[in-house]
This record gives structure tokens, sequence and C-alpha cells, in this order.
């Protein structure tokens, strides 16, 4: 068989379905989802049973908000595999969170869970320009965090090349660059601006690689973030969201022909918005927090999950399913400075508009006396480091914490920093914020 012959390589039917056509898909696979879970799995029959709903009570889509919804405290209070609906003969592969925050989340795969994950990821990585003709470098971690063998599988579904490489080890991510000639990134948006750090150090031009399109997860980005890593990376750059709670990366994915928020998968994953203190359904165009029903997998499927992710759904563009905007924030990281809501991607843009400076970034969060105190570290670009004086970066500071206060009304002292100062991402997620006010 060769790369072309391989499955993923054409758009599917679906993505070009009316929303009717969708929606009677959406129907039937939810019921079939909401029924294996009240068999098979004791927490979602005690759970529903507890609210009075039985899944055939389902008789249209509006009627999922009958259902409870699931955190990720039922999942933790099941762990290891309570939440499984199938018998662990069955189960093929075991993914976790990394549990900083208490025990890990445990989710599970059916073979046929692991063919449906692969060919979502593989739609996504065709949505962003990718073929069986590309050399994708997978710099996700591999391992119990899902991003690594997600994307993985799914580069090889598509029938591309793909390089193994995992996180780290920045000289040699450069090394394989300029060797292997990659066409395609993967890894998260901060980790890309470092390996272009390494590219200027090592007397590269990042902007001169084989590389044309880097499709970055795992944390929330702005547009003020994509266009410093287009313009200094030199390639197209596109969001892909995923969690392992539902599946991993892949549940929805940005189309390279209109980078406009990623198109949601509602053929496997279907999304609702809920106001985060009520629990109640909002329309689209609403921002809440991100809930997903589960609609065919069979390890562990998943009901009404509270992403704690902010967003909202818009009409879909280059597909018919839904888009949803990028992500604002997090209910549970959401920083309350001197009774002002504060999230990270608020200062983000702040920063990133200013000229001369990039995307490394970390904010300290303690306490003056009985006051909350933010201190925002802030590199400038490195190109202009050298000849950045002590004097100007000072000026700098003071712009941007004029900003911060003017929009988002909280204050802060900057300081700018040359590069390398901040905090590296090596491995996984950026560490945006220290808050030592309760330790």
């Amino acid at each position: 068989m060769s790369k072309q012959d391989l499955p993923g390589s054409d758009l599917e039917p679906i993505e070009k379905a009316s929303r009717d056509e969708l929606q009677a898909l959406q129907l039937e696979r939810m019921q079939w989802s909401l029924s294996h879970a009240y068999a098979n799995v004791p927490h979602y029959r005690d759970k529903f049973d507890a609210a009075g709903v039985h899944p055939s009570d389902l008789k249209e889509l509006v009627d999922l908000a009958k259902f409870p919804f699931t955190t990720k405290v039922d999942l933790r209070d099941t762990y290891p595999y309570g939440m499984f609906a199938t018998p662990m003969r069955e189960v093929v592969r075991v993914h976790a969170s990394s549990g900083t925050t208490g025990k890990p989340t445990v989710v599970g795969y059916t073979k046929n869970d692991i063919t449906m994950w692969a060919g979502v990821m593989a739609r996504s990585l065709r949505a962003s320009g990718g073929s069986a003709d590309d050399i994708i470098l997978n710099s996700y971690g591999y391992g119990l965090f899902t991003g690594g063998l997600g994307a993985h599988y799914g580069g090889e579904f598509l029938g591309a090349t793909v390089i193994p490489m995992s996180g780290g080890q920045t000289e040699k991510q450069v090394q394989l660059i300029c060797d292997f000639n990659p066409t395609i990134l993967l890894c998260t948006p901060s980790y890309s601006l470092t390996i272009a750090d390494e590219l200027l150090r090592q007397g590269r031009a990042p902007d001169k690689t084989s590389l044309r399109v880097g499709i970055f997860g795992a944390e929330p980005w702005t547009n003020e973030m994509r266009k410093e890593i287009e313009f200094r990376l030199g390639i197209d750059a596109v969001d892909i969201y995923g969690l392992s709670e539902v599946i991993g990366p892949g549940v929805a994915c940005e189309c390279l022909e209109t980078k406009d928020g990623p198109h949601i998968w509602e053929d496997h994953f279907y999304p609702e918005i809920i106001d985060p203190k009520t629990g109640e359904v909002l329309p689209d165009g609403a921002e809440g927090e991100l809930v997903f029903t589960s609609l065919t997998k069979e390890a562990m499927p998943i009901i009404r999950y509270r992403t704690r992710d902010l967003t909202r759904l818009m009409p879909g563009t280059a597909r018919s399913m839904r888009r949803m905007s990028k992500i604002t924030g997090r209910t549970d990281d959401m920083l309350i400075i001197r009774g002002v809501n504060v999230f990270p991607t608020q200062i983000e843009e702040i920063l990133l508009k200013h000229p001369k400076l990039c995307a490394q970034y970390q904010l300290h969060v303690s306490r003056d006396g009985h006051m909350d105190k933010l201190e925002v570290y802030v590199e400038v670009k490195a190109e202009i480091s050298a000849a950045t004086s002590a004097f100007e970066r000072d000026a700098i500071g003071k712009e941007v914490a004029h900003h911060i206060k003017s929009l988002i009304g909280v204050t802060s002292l900057v300081h700018v920093v040359e590069t390398d100062k901040v905090e590296r991402t090596l491995v996984g997620k950026a560490r945006r914020v220290i808050d030592s006010r309760w330790w």
C-alpha cells in the first residue's frame, strides 16, 4: 500500500455535511453513549439515578442538559479504572495526567478508540495543511501524556513521515530540523519560541528552515503570540485543541485556509457552553465553560465533562462543524489579585503588543504585608537583547505596567530582562504562574 492509498487523505463527507445530517448522527450516537455509560459504569448509573434521569429520556439533543456533569473529582474518586466501561482485556492502552493537583486522572482506550483517535488527529493534521508528503517533527511529550502518541498515530494514519523526537533536548531539536528537513512542527506554542531562540543562538535564521506549518496546543495562547511565532519561524501557526479526559489531542483543530478558531469534530465530541456558576446551557456565541460528551468512545465514555476552559461556540467556516474561539482562560487558573480577576492570557496579550518583547514570560504572585503583589518577568526579543540597555528595559517595564493597570485594573511591577532569564519550557507546558501567597 502506497502512502497515497492510506486512509485519512481525503476530506471526509461528514466534514461537509449539513447541520441536520450532523445532528441526526449526533443524536443516534449520543443515545448509544449514554446507554453504554449507564449499563457499564456504576458511577454513571448512580449519578443518573440520583438525578432522576435515564438514557431513554434523551429524545433530542437539548435533552442532554437533563444529565449530570462529570468533573475531575469523579475521575479521581474512581481512580484508577472505575470510569471504564469495558473489561480490561479490551483496553489496549492507558494514559494518565501528571497528577500535580492530586491523584492522576486515568483514561483508557480500546482498539477501536485508538483507531478513532488516530482518525480525528489525522483529520486535524489534514485541516492544518498536512498530507502524506509531509515530514512531521513531533515534539510533544511521549509517555503517559496523550500529546506525543496521539499526534504520532495521527501522523501515521495520514501517511506522513513522523519523527518521534518528544520534548526537550532543544539543541537536538534544532539539529533534526536542519538535517531531517521536517515540514510540520508539533509542540506547545511556547516551546516553538524556545526552538527559535536556539536556532538564533546557533547562528541560524529561524525563518529559513524547511518548516512551513506549526500545529500548537496543550496551553492557551493568543493571536498576538501566533503573530510572533509566524514572524520568527516563517511558518503558518495553527491551533489544535484536546484533553486526555475527552480523547487527547485532536478534539478540535483550526483549518489552514481560515485560522479562525479550531473546528470541533462534532461527529465524535458533542460540545456545550455553560455558565460556570449556574451550569445553565448558554447559546452559541456566549462565552462560558466548555463541556464535552463523547459520542463514540468505548473504553471510557465521558458524559458532560466540565473542561474548565472558557471559550464560546461559533458557526463553522472552512468546515460545517462549529468552531470554538481561542481559550481566554480557565475557571480554575483565574487569579484574584486585590479583588481583580486576572487571566495570564490577558497579560500575555499586552506583553506581545510591545514590539520589543517576546512570549517568554512568567507571573509571580506573592504577599506584601496584607496586600497581593504581582510581578511580571518578560524577556526582550533575542535579536535585540544585547543592544538593549538596563535603562531602556526599565522604561519598557514601566510602560507595560501602565497598560496592565489601565486595561486590566491591577497594579504590577514589570521586570524586562535579557534573553534566557525567564524559566524555559524544556518539556511539556510552560509554567506561566508562580503563586506563593498560600504557601
